[in-house]
Parts: C-alpha cells; structure tokens; sequence
C-alpha cells in the first residue's frame, strides 16, 4: 500500500516541486510555481491526499471508487479526496498526483 513517505516523494519527484506548510503545522501543500497541485496529512491514518482533477472525471472517479469524495474543503468540482486505504489502486492514485500536478503547470503563464 502507497505510504506517507512514497507519496511525499512522488509529490516532489515533479519538475519545480516543493512542499510548504502555509495553513498549519502537518498539512502539507504540495505547489509548483506557488500553485497547489497536492494537500496530504501525511501522518493520517488513513492516508490521504486531495488533488485537482479534470471536473468530468472526478465525478467518474468517485461513483467508481467510496474511498474518492469531492475535495475537503476545496471546490468541490475540481477537487477529490482519497483515502489512501488500499481500495484505491496504488498506481490510479500516482496517476492521479501526476494529472493534478500536469493541470496545474498547464494553468500557469506561458513566461512561467
């Protein structure tokens, strides 16, 4: 199953990846260019992550997956939460940091 450790390093395995604590001690935020593309509790248990997703898909993902709700208090069209509990594959919830990651970096300024 995808642990705290594996998902942080996956978060900043991204090109221009950092990880900031702007809300409160724990929470980390996960940004490229100053914008969020991750949040993790990383010390939860259950494990887990609220990442951006295209609107369309993250409704098809969360009637696919219960561990996959709209995004805690994040715009609920943009954004889900996914429990990492070991219903959600592994390798779906990486692709899913990665999407979150790639709308995000294709939302910046072309300067940026």
């Amino acid at each position: 199953m995808l642990t705290a450790a594996k998902l942080r390093s996956h978060c900043l395995g991204f090109a221009g990846a950092v990880e900031e604590f702007p809300f409160t001690p724990g929470l980390s935020v996960f940004k490229v260019s100053g914008k969020v593309f991750a949040l993790s509790r990383l010390d939860a248990r259950p494990l887990g992550v609220s990442l951006k997703c295209e609107p369309e898909l993250a409704e098809q993902l969360r009637a696919t997956y219960p561990a996959i709700r709209p995004g805690y208090h994040l715009n609920k069209r943009h954004w889900n939460t996914v429990d990492i509990d070991g219903s959600v594959p592994d390798r779906l919830v990486l692709d899913m940091v990665e999407d979150s990651y790639d709308l995000v970096v294709a939302g910046l300024p072309k300067r940026v």
